[in-house]
């Protein structure tokens, strides 16, 4: 599958145009920040408060605005022309994917900054947050494939959230009453809470390597389903 700079950077300019003129949707930006401003005076339960505004980031703001650029692109019908360019899919994925990724990425930089995080390794934090920044982002292109318009995406995000966000940290607290909660442990949200919890003095690289390709499993496995779905609705096109 071929990949040209060229065209993946036209994509990005096109959508970081398209995106500075939504304001619903690039307000998205500020609420991480708003929350990191919340939970900065949590103390001990700061590496808890970090994994919340994370996970919650990711649905908000990165599931949310990959969603809604592909959504638009649909709405307008203009996903089709651009599926009829010579742009390959790789092109169109990384290219709308890219400004999602900068945005998250900068905007999560900001609030780690605020909450005042420091974690236990600096390699494997910036590991899994880029890891999570593209599963998320994975989810966001799978939201946008199948909404309509706007609204369609700003409501798919719903059941994201539960299922993403809201699932783990509820299950894990009905753990200990029903153990079959316990498989919930093995969803990114949780591995990502455990990676932050881990205290910079005693952790082994097992500590650090579990959590990681638990997360990359899910990346790679939720990255190939965009993938295939983007490809079929270029095939039904």
């Amino acid at each position: 599958m071929s990949f040209s700079l060229k065209r993946t950077r036209a994509i990005f300019v096109k959508d970081y145009k398209e995106f500075s003129r939504n304001y619903a949707v690039s307000i998205m930006l500020i609420f991480p920040i708003i929350f990191a401003l919340l939970f900065r005076g949590a103390g001990q339960l700061l590496p808890g408060a970090v994994g919340f505004v994370f996970n919650a980031s990711f649905v908000i703001l990165t599931c949310f605005a990959q969603a809604c650029l592909i959504a638009e692109e649909k709405e307008r019908n203009t996903l089709r022309s651009l599926m009829m360019t010579p742009a390959t899919t790789m092109d169109v994925l990384i290219g709308k994917s890219s400004l999602v990724f900068v945005m998250s990425a900068v905007v999560l930089a900001i609030s780690t900054y605020i909450l005042g995080y420091e974690p236990a390794s600096i390699w494997a934090f910036v590991a899994a947050t880029i890891l999570s920044i593209i599963l998320y982002t994975a989810v966001g292109t799978i939201c946008g494939l199948y909404s309509k318009t706007l609204l369609d995406a700003s409501l798919s995000i719903i059941p994201v959230a539960i299922v993403f966000t809201g699932g783990p940290y509820g299950g894990m607290l009905l753990a200990d009453d029903f153990p079959i909660f316990k498989v919930l442990e093995y969803t990114s949200t949780i591995q990502l809470v455990r990676l932050l919890d881990i205290r910079n003095a005693g952790f082994t690289m097992g500590d650090l390597l579990k959590p990681l390709l638990i997360i990359l499993s899910w990346t790679v496995v939720l990255t190939i389903i965009s993938v295939a779905l983007y490809q079929r609705r270029l095939k039904d096109e």
